[in-house]
């Protein structure tokens, strides 16, 4: 039997960069160049002042690996932060998906009830097919997905936040430094 350590578990892993040209592929290149999947990525400038941005990344791996992860994240140089939300405190992780179906009207019907119960939001609709957006949990995503049988579905990825006091913010000095335009 494994111990914790060496069991695989998935992780919500935020980091804050600078969002300059290159930096995405070098924190993708990290996780390749080392055999590390990436099950979900978004990313999105958060701080247009001190152009800086959040990349939301979700991977699954033993303990060691996501230290492993951790420190060579940290060690890039553009990055400012590293958080590891599942294990550094609470917090609230959503999704946003585009899912269309197609069919008869008793299969739109079906998949209109199946919506309003799981609180879809139709954004689309057509003689043969409907599209709805769903945001929530991946579980609950997946749920929507596995009883209204799309023909196509667009996923946006996880986008996390820290509960309470769990805050992913810059060290002062790149603040500083950045509000000033000297660049880091």
């Amino acid at each position: 039997m494994r111990n914790a350590s060496q069991q695989e578990r998935r992780h919500t892993i935020c980091v804050l960069v600078d969002n300059e040209p290159g930096v995405l592929a070098r924190v993708i290149g990290l996780f390749s160049g080392r055999g590390y999947n990436i099950e979900s990525l978004t990313v999105s400038e958060v701080d247009h002042v001190n152009r800086l941005s959040r990349i939301n990344i979700v991977t699954t791996g033993t303990e060691q690996v996501i230290e492993q992860i951790k420190a060579l994240l940290a060690r890039l140089v553009p990055v400012h932060r590293v958080q590891d939300l599942t294990v550094e405190g609470p917090a609230v992780e959503r999704e946003l998906a585009l899912v269309k179906v197609l069919g008869d009207r008793e299969r739109l019907v079906q998949a209109l009830r199946i919506a309003d119960f799981m609180h879809a939001r139709l954004v689309d609709s057509t003689p043969g097919g409907l599209i709805f957006e769903m945001t929530g949990s991946s579980d609950d995503i997946d749920a929507f997905i596995a009883l209204v049988e799309p023909v196509e579905v667009s996923r946006a990825g996880v986008v996390a936040i820290g509960r309470g006091g769990v805050v992913l913010e810059p060290p002062p000095d790149v603040v500083a430094t950045q509000t000033k335009g000297e660049g880091r």
